[in-house]
């Protein structure tokens, strides 16, 4: 028997707050949440964009709280959300757009934006299997590059991402925006340094770094038939000695230009597509 409560099922009805006022204290809260030690603090954070809010349905995550401008929305995907969040226990907000653009700091807003809980894998959780590829990132500053990132790695088919050290929050407003979606659907780690180098030596898996004085191509790299994590340094300062050294392979990408360095995200993409190239095809794709 079908849910009664699965998105797509007859909308049930359900509360729903109307809030016109800046001042509205659920409206400040969630305001807030541009604000990093607000995310850490709730354990939440936004997310714009109604395609972008049916992916994490489809994908199993829960709506805490549900905005929308009635002025822009009247369809019935979004009715149904509305219905699908209370029935979960959630909040649903119709708000102004004046509400809208003040949440989300944009002057042409989404019409549509939500609330959702972090999810974080423990890093003593994982445990890389053949084939499987997981990419690595040392002190990620940029929000663009992280989220561009966890978009690449979820369109290459990796297992996720796990963040070392002092990164930028994923959960941040421009993370997420980056992302395009994928934050719902790649696992994200964080983890200290001493703590990725402990799990890495009881790995099995094949640890690759990026490095910029690596003596191996990256393409000459066997990444078949096996676990393997794609390690990447931080956009200046690139891997430290400690991180480096724990690598099975210090690879190189070859330019021949007269740009010194790719940038990070870029960097990333070309490794991960190569690493994955051996599982990757066009499928039933016709020219």
């Amino acid at each position: 028997m079908r849910d009664p409560n699965a998105f797509g099922s007859t909308p049930r009805v359900g509360l729903v707050k109307e809030i016109t006022s800046l001042s509205n204290p659920v409206i400040k809260d969630i305001r807030a949440l541009s604000m990093k030690k607000h995310r850490d603090e709730t354990g939440t954070f936004l997310a714009e964009g109604l395609k972008l809010v049916i992916d994490a349905i489809d994908l199993g995550w829960n709506i805490q709280t549900l905005i929308y401008a009635k002025a822009r929305t009247s369809t019935e995907q979004v009715e149904r959300i509305a219905a699908l969040t209370v029935a979960r226990g959630g909040l649903v907000l119709e708000v102004s757009d004046k509400v809208l653009t003040a949440i989300t700091r944009r002057d042409n807003p989404q019409a549509v934006i939500a609330v959702f809980e972090q999810k974080l894998t423990p890093l003593s959780e994982i445990a890389p299997k053949a084939d499987e590829t997981w990419i690595a990132l040392d002190r990620v500053r940029d929000p663009g590059n992280l989220g561009t990132i966890i978009r690449t790695a979820d369109a290459a088919g990796a297992s996720g991402v796990i963040l070392i050290g002092e990164t930028v929050d994923p959960f941040s407003t421009e993370t997420v925006r980056a992302t395009m979606g994928s934050i719902f659907a790649m696992p994200l780690v964080r983890t200290s340094e001493v703590e990725f180098l402990s799990w890495s030596a009881k790995s099995k898996a094949l640890l690759v770094g990026s490095h910029l004085k690596g003596s191996v191509d990256y393409r000459s790299i066997d990444y078949m038939n096996r676990a393997v994590v794609l390690l990447m340094g931080n956009e200046q300062a690139g891997l430290p000695d400690s991180l480096a050294s724990a690598c099975s392979k210090l690879a190189r990408i070859p330019q021949t230009g007269r740009a010194d360095s790719l940038n990070l995200a870029i960097a990333t993409g070309v490794m991960l597509f190569e690493a994955r190239r051996h599982l990757l095809d066009l499928g039933d794709v016709t020219p």
